[in-house]
């Protein structure tokens, strides 16, 4: 029989998904796709390879493991709009984990992450205008929204990037609880942090080849100086961290705000972008029920 994921990491992109994801993927009984983001269900070009396609990420996974996989597009509305009928179609019986973090901060993150993709060169605050998928994949009462209408609130899991990595053990546990783990998981705090942006490399093809080329990678190293080596790289790195002037700083703050309190109301706490980080530190949050 094949294989399906129980469950999914749907998000939200630059908050340590990669990192939970790998967490996860060391607990003997939990398998993870090799390819972290399948994108299957968001992608069109992705959708098109066919379910034999996207269950092959899953047939080497132990008979009775869990089985999960870690697509970001799965909350990049409005980009992906056929993402939740086709998961319901394919995967009625799911569970979702959404990680969440700092909206301002996760739109700098992702910035970053566009710039050294070269999807971005200009400044973030002309960014924020040309490219509006920054503000909405921060929305996340707006991502949020179609999983709840289609599966309830049960069946999605809130776990944020701030707690997770002041209490990383304690938020492990609360996954594995949800997703119906019956063991008890360790985090493994010698596996380095996933995908880390700080290195604000761009791109470039011929430097990559030239870096990572087994051989060449080694001669490099043996024949010039670290130095020169450190000031040949700076000519691809973001030189300072972005920074968003006052006013677009208040805008962004202001229309966060909006969704935030709509989060918060839904966690049973009062939240923006001032207290944020503070409230969801505290505790493991959920879904308030209702009565």
């Amino acid at each position: 029989m094949n294989k399906t994921p129980n469950f999914i990491i749907i998000g939200a992109m630059k908050c340590a998904t990669s990192t939970l994801h790998e967490q996860l993927a060391l607990q003997p009984g939990i398998f993870m796709s090799q390819l972290k983001e399948p994108n299957f269900f968001s992608n069109d070009e992705e959708y098109e390879k066919g379910w034999n396609w996207y269950l092959s990420h899953f047939e080497s996974a132990p008979v009775d493991a869990l089985c999960g996989e870690s697509s970001t597009h799965y909350t990049k509305l409005p980009t992906y709009p056929q993402t939740i009928a086709r998961i319901q179609q394919h995967l009625p019986d799911a569970k979702f984990i959404y990680v969440m973090r700092h909206p301002i901060d996760r739109l700098i993150s992702q910035y970053i992450h566009e710039w050294t993709q070269k999807v971005i060169s200009e400044d973030i605050n002309t960014a924020i205008n040309n490219f509006p998928e920054l503000i909405h994949y921060s929305c996340y009462t707006m991502q949020l929204q179609p999983y709840f209408e289609t599966w309830g609130k049960d069946r999605v899991l809130p776990i944020f990037f701030e707690r997770m990595l002041s209490h990383p053990q304690e938020e492990l546990e609360r996954v594995c609880q949800f997703i119906g783990y019956d063991q008890k998981p360790q985090w493994n705090f010698k596996l380095e942090a996933q995908n880390v942006s700080s290195e604000r490399i761009r791109k470039s093809a011929w430097r990559d080849f030239l870096v990572e080329t087994p051989g060449l990678r080694e001669l490099r190293q043996l024949l010039i100086p670290k130095s020169v080596r450190t000031w040949v790289r700076s000519w691809w790195a973001m030189k300072k961290k972005p920074e968003l002037t006052p006013d677009n700083y208040e805008k962004l703050r202001f229309t966060f705000d909006q969704d935030l309190a709509i989060l918060g109301s839904q966690l049973g706490i009062e939240l923006s972008c001032d207290n944020f980080k503070l409230k969801i530190k505290n505790q493991g949050l959920n879904w308030v029920k209702k009565t």
